[in-house]
């Protein structure tokens, strides 16, 4: 793949999602640097719950924003999002799936690998 970082499970991280293209740097991958403030180091799987509990959080996904280059998201799109966000929806009971092989190790200063595998995305979990 095109990086070094490392996954939650130690592995090489691998690509969340460029349709729609996702990532603190818009390459399709969960990484962060010391610029990314939010840490989008979680690859989730979007959900319509998650889309309307982020709303009602004040982080309007589901709105196109041509503006920012952001095309707005729908139920099944994977999406780079931010580390205490996704814990803070985790929480509350709202916390969208994620792809675990996807998600940057830097995360887990945030969030319990354990509890990342609790949400952990499978086919048949759409």
């Amino acid at each position: 793949m095109m990086t070094e970082r490392k996954n939650v499970l130690g592995y090489e991280l691998e690509l969340c999602s460029c349709s729609p293209m996702t990532g603190f740097f818009r390459d399709g991958i969960c990484r962060t640097d010391q610029n990314d403030l939010g840490s989008h180091t979680v690859c989730a799987v979007m959900t319509e719950e998650f889309l309307s509990y982020s709303k009602a959080m004040g982080n309007d996904l589901s709105t196109e924003r041509p503006e920012f280059n952001f095309p707005g998201l729908k139920a099944g799109d994977h999406w780079c999002i931010c580390a205490p966000k996704w814990l803070e929806a985790y929480i509350d009971g709202m916390a969208p799936y994620v792809i675990l092989e996807s998600c940057d190790e830097q995360c887990l200063r945030y969030i319990r690998l354990e509890d990342l595998k609790s949400k952990e995305y499978t086919k048949d979990k759409s």
